[in-house]
């Protein structure tokens, strides 16, 4: 397999910028959006994972006569776990470069090379996930939501999220259940062999 090199430098800027952003607290005089049916807490919930990029990393994409585009069939779905594992260039990865796989899907840096989660309702995905689960991984970075889980691995900017009001986690969560399930077992973490 052809070896991938470093990441565009809108990757590796997004991932340089997140690993060092802080926590900024949302204005306590924001008045909460009105939620009044399900079928618009899905729809916030869609607009909230569109503007705040979940379909970055988490769908699969292909290259189009524009740069990069969602596979719609796989909404989500985070690496697609029978893919063969890409090859990244492990020493700039240990001079802190950042690299992508090309459906950008895959991250490798200093940490090694993690996976985008799936993201969907099935059971290899979030489908057998409770809200408080749901919401221990976005806003305490914490592995399937487990208190004592591993961290969250770079590129996904949990600390981002740490402040979320839970009416926008609600809607972020009602309509990741509400999308097409995909089945995908999304592989470990892996570290760089020494």
């Amino acid at each position: 397999m052809k070896k991938i090199h470093i990441a565009s430098l809108a990757t590796a800027a997004l991932v340089a910028l997140t690993a060092c952003q802080k926590t900024v607290k949302p204005d306590s005089a924001q008045k909460p959006m009105a939620i009044k049916d399900s079928a618009e807490l899905v729809q916030y919930g869609k607009y909230l994972v569109t503007i705040t990029g979940c379909n970055d990393c988490h769908t699969p994409k292909k290259m189009g006569p524009k740069g990069p585009e969602l596979i719609e069939e796989l909404l989500l779905s985070g690496f697609q776990g029978k893919n063969a594992i890409p090859e990244f260039d492990k020493e700039r990865t240990q001079k802190g470069f950042a690299q992508m796989s090309p459906d950008m899907t895959a991250a490798a840096g200093p940490w090694g090379v993690s996976f985008a989660a799936n993201l969907t309702p099935d059971e290899t995905g979030i489908g057998s996930w409770t809200f408080e689960q749901f919401k221990t991984a976005i806003t305490q970075g914490k592995y399937k939501g487990q208190e004592n889980g591993r961290p969250l691995l770079p590129p996904m900017p949990w600390f981002n999220y740490t402040e979320m009001k839970d009416e926008d986690l609600r809607a972020i969560f009602a309509y990741l259940k509400s999308i097409k399930p995909v089945e995908n077992v999304v592989p470990a973490p892996k570290q760089f062999e020494k």
